[in-house]
């Protein structure tokens, strides 16, 4: 039904009629965001239900998660490769994100931003311990799935290991290089720009992940992860499933650098820093002021 006030400003009939045939559209366009408040709620009870999933799903959804976003990497790197424009392949990157989220699937970096909440609000079954225990076979599952893509892309650009390989794969054997031993050369300026790195990354990404949470329709959360996760990408920020999948194949496609030169130099900081970022940018500021609100100020007269 058209609202009465609306009414009144539309002068004939034929006018009102065709307002209204298009009302139920407006509505439903004015519904589909989600308040802050309603949404943080959201992300609570996404914690909760995530420290209570069985270990068999959990190792299922993470696995899956890793694998996708490892294709969407090697998916933006081909393209900017193809093309010689790194924006373009930062543009398209997130349709990997937005497959994993829809699908339902986890990322480390989500959990690091969720799961401390349903602590945080003393859900029932929610502890630490639960916290760490998630942490682990979501790190273990994401870890596994990105492992294999690294595999299967290697074989794909070295026609199983028997040629040097493509224009795609010397590109991200020198991306293993430059974000392992380049961070090294500089020693702890290198590691200190790493963290901050890994911060930023996932205060993007998580911040796309709460952005998914703020619409009921689907285009409206595909918009919203979008946008951040662009950013993340293109400013060249780490994310710890990212690297997951570009430093084993780096080194399967003879990357110049070193298993402890990955985890040392890049993927445990890189962890570290996504773990802060997300949950104290993204996670724990939203909770804090929009679940936990402050009493309002009393007007002084």
């Amino acid at each position: 039904r058209c609202p009465p006030r609306l009414l009144r400003l539309l002068p004939t009939a034929g006018r009102r009629r065709r307002f209204c045939f298009f009302t139920p559209l407006f509505h439903g366009i004015a519904m589909a965001y989600l308040a802050p408040a309603e949404f943080v709620t959201k992300m609570v009870d996404a914690g909760e239900s995530k420290l209570l999933m069985s270990t068999r799903d959990t190792l299922i959804r993470s696995y899956m998660a890793g694998a996708i976003l490892a294709l969407a990497a090697a998916f933006a790197v081909t393209v900017s490769v193809n093309t010689g424009n790194p924006l373009i392949g930062a543009l398209l990157f997130p349709v990997g994100f937005c497959m994993l989220y829809l699908m339902g699937f986890d990322l480390l970096t989500g959990v690091f931003t969720l799961t401390p909440l349903a602590v945080f609000d003393r859900r029932p079954g929610a502890t630490w311990s639960g916290v760490l225990r998630n942490w682990s076979l979501v790190f273990l599952g994401n870890f596994a799935g990105a492992l294999t893509v690294a595999l299967f892309m290697a074989i794909i650009f070295t026609f199983g290991f028997t040629e040097a390989p493509n224009a795609v794969g010397q590109k991200i054997g020198a991306i293993g290089e430059g974000r392992t031993v380049g961070y090294a050369a500089h020693g702890a300026a290198g590691m200190l720009t790493l963290f901050v790195r890994g911060v930023m990354c996932n205060w993007m990404v998580s911040t796309g992940v709460v952005a998914a949470m703020m619409s009921s329709t689907v285009s409206g959360k595909v918009i919203g992860m979008w946008m951040p996760v662009l950013v993340f990408f293109y400013m060249g920020f780490e994310h710890s499933i990212v690297n997951m999948f570009l430093f084993p194949s780096g080194l399967m496609l003879g990357g110049d650098f070193t298993i402890m030169d990955y985890l040392i130099w890049n993927e445990i900081p890189t962890v570290i820093g996504n773990l802060v970022g997300g949950l104290t940018f993204v996670g724990a500021t939203l909770y804090s002021t929009h679940y936990k609100t402050a009493p309002k100020r009393v007007s002084v007269r």
